[in-house]
């Protein structure tokens, strides 16, 4: 991992790293932002971690400059993880000819379908070369790995919540910002899952946070938060199915408890909307990981 920039932000540090070789990204480097929060500079104490899945079209580099996560972090010794949204360079024809597929819309999952099954595989690299590598990393020893819950916005809020359904030995806790909850019964997903699964739609059902609530043993202790906007062109297009999420967690025996939605009047899908809740969504985290 090579550190490629540095920057001072609420008595922490923020690095822009490059890891080489990605065995998950077919052997491509991808670039990540990790905050270390000030409590664990110098020597400090071991920090917890949360990871911050971005949406479509974006980069490492959306919420970590527009998010608003950072004073909060610092203030509950939370470090934070950005990485990128799909693989950069596979030179697959057709990759980068639609905003909602391909390059930047990577959806979280491992991808059986060739071309797109060497290289699109982020559920892989999130969950194990990213973490891998920072656990490596002498510069990043005080981020203690054991501790990590998930976040998300849009299509990396849905990448919050399934990750964590599928992965309980690695996130203690998921929360996302509109993200989109029922993927296989709206266009987004059935474009992505269509393309990058060979099984289609009907494998997507094992990429779907809708889908997979119900399966849940109910013997685990779930902890979601889910904030999404009313006025969210998106939701209104029905793209993010937020209810449907919610009907499922119910029926699945999930109470607000364990699984909490909140329809926000007034509020849209941009950073606008994530900034206003980013300082609830970390408050909620570190009670779940300190």
């Amino acid at each position: 991992m090579e550190v490629v920039s540095k920057n001072k932000v609420a008595g922490g540090f923020l690095y822009k790293v490059k890891i080489g070789s990605a065995p998950s990204l077919g052997g491509l480097s991808s670039t990540a932002n990790v905050y270390v929060p000030p409590a664990a500079l110098g020597g400090g104490h071991k920090v917890p971690a949360v990871v911050f899945l971005a949406g479509l079209t974006c980069t490492e580099d959306n919420a970590a400059q527009k998010g608003g996560f950072f004073n909060a972090a610092a203030r509950t010794s939370l470090a934070l993880i950005f990485p990128d949204t799909s693989p950069r360079g596979a030179g697959i024809t057709g990759e980068s000819d639609a905003w909602d597929f391909g390059v930047g819309a990577g959806f979280y999952l491992n991808a059986t379908k060739e071309p797109f099954a060497q290289f699109y595989n982020m559920e892989n690299f999130v969950t194990k070369d990213l973490l891998e590598a920072i656990a490596a990393t002498p510069l990043f020893n005080a981020i203690d790995t054991s501790k990590l819950s998930v976040t998300g916005h849009s299509m990396g809020g849905h990448g919050a919540l399934t990750l964590y359904l599928k992965h309980p030995s690695i996130f203690r806790a998921a929360s996302a910002f509109a993200p989109i909850c029922n993927p296989t019964q709206c266009p987004w997903g059935v474009k992505a899952f269509s393309g990058y699964l060979s099984g289609g739609v009907e494998e997507g059902k094992a990429h779907d946070a809708t889908e997979l609530i119900s399966k849940v043993e109910k013997t685990r202790r779930i902890n979601i938060l889910v904030d999404s906007g009313l006025d969210d062109a998106f939701h209104l297009q029905k793209q993010l199915l937020p209810e449907n999420f919610e009907k499922a967690s119910r029926a699945a025996g999930f109470g607000v408890d364990q699984v909490q939605v909140n329809l926000r009047e007034g509020y849209d899908h941009s950073y606008y909307f994530v900034s206003s809740f980013a300082e609830a969504h970390i408050d909620w985290h570190a009670k779940r990981l300190l």
